[in-house]
């Protein structure tokens, strides 16, 4: 016997509802990956036009790019978007480093906090039952 349903017999179980939160952890997560390589390409730019990269410059720059991609694995957990829009404040520290860095902190915190507005608009109209994947189809 084969575990799917004849044609004439109706699927009980129906196809599975989509899941908006596993879409929304692949954007925070692309984000993050994109974050990193921004950073990695402020690696020459501090190196030609700012103070030059020190020792502790490029510690901050790669170790906070390998920070980001190891966070990129931690998306599933609820308070993710939560650390992620916190870690922005060490990006911003970058101003100490060099400007530039610093401003593109100032970039990703809005990034970060334009994400945590849809998660929260998302959680509200899953709440309400208004997501599309929530909708009954029509008889």
């Amino acid at each position: 016997m084969s575990d799917t349903p004849a044609p004439h017999e109706p699927n009980v179980a129906g196809p599975a509802a989509p899941d908006p939160w596993k879409s929304f952890r692949g954007v925070m997560a692309g984000t993050l990956i994109l974050e990193a390589i921004v950073v990695l390409l402020a690696l020459p730019v501090v190196s030609m036009v700012g103070g030059g990269l020190t020792a502790w410059s490029t510690v901050y720059l790669v170790g906070f790019a390998v920070f980001l991609v190891l966070l990129a694995g931690v998306q599933g957990r609820p308070w993710a978007i939560w650390l992620n829009l916190g870690v922005q404040l060490i990006l911003v520290a970058g101003f100490f480093v060099y400007p530039a860095v610093g401003m593109v902190g100032l970039l990703f915190v809005v990034v970060w906090a334009i994400l945590a507005y849809l998660r929260a608009e998302v959680l509200r109209r899953q709440r309400r039952g208004l997501l599309p994947g929530q909708q009954q189809p029509p008889d």
